[in-house]
């Protein structure tokens, strides 16, 4: 494995087996810029619940930079795959073109925060001066485990545009996507949100707010010890709605959503509607030091605008309300344009150790960067905002 003069990368088949503070050190140096999703306690809980580990074809196998006296410099989420499902960054094409021309792309090494394609670290290095050279180490690491284990390649998902361009420069090959996410333009309150839009988009909102509260439904937030079994009972449910009706396999089971709300019930807000008594609808969404993420959504009742409601319009009026940067919206869904959501670049970078199959997937994705661009550059200018604003 490789080594600095005074650090090891290890590789770890446990969440559990790191220090959780260790980990954090790494992982969220600055609570101003707090990501959950590469928390100790989120990835925990997708190893206790069991979502991820053996059968689910995501084998924790982390990687660790540690120093000589065994405290950690840097480390990263990875997983061995046995499959493609759960990254929202596809490369099935890549996998079933290797496999007809008699490569074996499966195992290979996932540098991710599985079934969540929210953008945040993924080498996690302790802020100093050796975090440059500590980021190196950890990326070609993972090359030589991948080559020592026979694994086709390493794909790290979700990057920052920086990341991904630093490991460029080590070999791998970068990819771009596009999500939507609404930015605070330091509003004081949803009305001013309002006021920045284009008179006819700020009047569809308008109705489509009343439209969602609906006689009888109330739309209620809960967080931190306020959240319940009950709760989680029902955003399960929800979760399970949308999951059967997309996916066709949820990929989180019950289990995972109490070890959320146990772990880190503080970062979690449930966006609830109910009716009679009964919750009908819900969003979990997580939050990080500067974002709401919005992750999970489902009903078991169907009103009009609900969802628009439910997961977009709440998720706005809370980040004004507690000040934060932005609402990451998740992927997909061109309907987030006129709801003030703007589409955003992704971005991942990818090894393959087959020399082939890295001039072919190379080739594609300079083709794919263009698309992406360009699609990008046409959506922002359908955004629903006044050009002054724009």
């Amino acid at each position: 494995m490789p080594t600095s003069s005074d650090a090891v990368v290890k590789f770890v088949p446990s969440i559990a087996a790191v220090d959780g503070r260790q980990w954090d050190a790494c992982a969220n140096p600055h609570p101003k810029v707090f990501n959950p999703f590469v928390s100790h306690a989120f990835l925990k809980a997708l190893e206790d619940s069991r979502s991820v580990g053996r059968g689910s074809g995501w084998l924790p196998r982390h990687l660790i930079l540690e120093n000589e006296d065994g405290s950690i410099a840097a480390a990263a989420p990875a997983y061995i795959k046995s499959h493609s499902q759960g990254e929202y960054v596809f490369d099935h094409g890549w996998a079933e073109a290797y496999e007809q021309a008699g490569g074996r792309y499966y195992p290979k090494l996932q540098i991710a925060v599985p079934f969540t394609p929210v953008p945040g670290p993924r080498l996690l290095v302790k802020p100093g001066p050796r975090a440059c050279a500590d980021e190196q180490l950890l990326a070609t690491a993972a090359i030589e485990i991948a080559r020592q284990g026979g694994l086709s390649s390493v794909h790290l998902t979700f990057l920052s545009a920086d990341a991904a361009e630093r490991l460029r420069a080590l070999g791998f090959l970068t990819r771009t996507g596009q999500q939507f996410h609404w930015q605070n333009r330091d509003y004081e309150s949803f009305d001013d949100f309002l006021a920045s839009l284009a008179s006819r988009k700020r009047k569809t909102i308008r109705k489509e707010r009343e439209a969602a509260i609906a006689p009888g439904i109330e739309i209620e937030h809960v967080t931190g010890s306020g959240i319940t079994e009950a709760h989680w009972d029902a955003m399960f449910e929800f979760y399970m709605d949308t999951g059967n009706r997309k996916w066709g396999r949820p990929y989180l089971n019950r289990a995972f959503f109490s070890e959320l709300g146990r772990a880190m019930p503080d970062s979690c807000l449930l966006v609830l509607a109910k009716r009679s008594g009964r919750h009908i609808a819900g969003a979990l969404n997580l939050i990080g030091g500067d974002c709401l993420y919005g992750r999970y959504w489902g009903a078991t009742e169907h009103h009009p605008s609900l969802h628009f409601e439910v997961c977009y319009y709440q998720a706005i009026d809370f980040a004004i309300r507690q000040k934060l940067a932005r609402v990451e919206a998740g992927a997909q869904g061109e309907h987030k344009l006129a709801r003030g959501y703007l589409p955003v670049e992704t971005y991942s970078a990818h090894w393959l150790s087959d020399p082939g199959l890295h001039r072919a997937v190379e080739r594609f994705l300079i083709k794919e960067r263009e698309m992406v661009t360009q699609y990008t550059a046409d959506l922002t200018e359908l955004g629903p905002y006044r050009k002054d604003e724009a």
